[in-house]
């Protein structure tokens, strides 16, 4: 078990120029900007001792500031949020940094604590993440959704964008009843200093087939612990998912 003085950053990486939703950070859920309903239940976690937003544009750091959270700028030039995050950490004065993702402004605090908990637990852990068990057949063929394998304790086997394992041709929900499948969920822990090693390292060939960088650190030898969560994700990667990102915040700010 780790120290209670474990030094425990989130970094919320935040760009604008998404290429399928450009400045989606800065768009308006429920009377504030995205990037602020993230930050504000991140903020709620137990175990950070840190938050910071990691942005290359001046416009989302100074919504940041204007909130009262702390931006980081960094090179507009990464090909990936790793890749940002790891420029972010170079100078930091921390142990284990965790990956929020700036577009998933229902993260819960309790989801965030729980992907920490594996790197207390175990020293030598490198990576940490969550999955959510899929109860819907549309979900287990949507390629949008990442899927993860795991074996039974908890270590990850494959990540892909498939169903893991293949379940036939007309899986129902009856099916989902009785087998277990988990996507992803985006939100990663990492070792400081497994997190400039990894975002070093070049991208493998199975990350390059799935489109998953998750798979670099599997394919490179090393463990990604999954912890299972109820938490299930809604990313905002179109401006139609907006609509339903604010029916779930209004309906859980409703029962608050």
């Amino acid at each position: 078990m780790a120290s209670d003085k474990t030094r425990i950053t989130g970094l919320i990486p935040a760009r604008y120029a998404s290429t399928r939703f450009p400045g989606k950070a800065l768009a308006t859920l429920l009377g504030k900007p995205m990037i602020q309903h993230t930050y504000e239940r991140a903020r709620r976690a137990r175990r950070l001792t840190g938050l910071f937003v990691v942005t290359d544009d001046r416009r989302i750091a100074d919504v940041v500031r204007g909130f009262g959270g702390e931006p980081i700028m960094t090179s507009p030039d990464h090909p990936s949020g790793t890749d940002r995050l790891a420029e972010a950490v170079c100078e930091m004065d921390s142990d284990v940094i965790v990956n929020i993702q700036g577009d998933e402004p229902l993260i819960t605090p309790e989801a965030i604590d729980t992907v920490v908990q594996p790197l207390l637990d175990d020293p030598g852990l490198p990576m940490s993440t969550l999955a959510h068990r899929i109860t819907r057949p549309e979900d287990l063929l949507n390629p949008h959704m990442g899927k993860v394998l795991f074996d039974r304790r908890g270590r990850a086997l494959y990540f892909s964008r498939s169903p893991l394992p293949w379940p036939g041709d007309q899986p129902d929900e009856d099916y989902l009843r009785e087998h277990r499948y988990y996507n992803t969920v985006g939100l990663y822990g990492y070792r400081r200093d497994f997190l400039l090693a990894f975002a070093g390292m070049e991208p493998t060939p199975l990350e390059r087939i799935e489109r998953l960088e998750q798979l670099r650190a599997l394919e490179h030898g090393y463990s990604v612990m999954v912890k299972e969560t109820d938490y299930a994700p809604l990313g905002v990667d179109v401006p139609e998912d907006l609509e339903k990102a604010e029916r779930r915040l209004a309906a859980e700010e409703g029962k608050s």
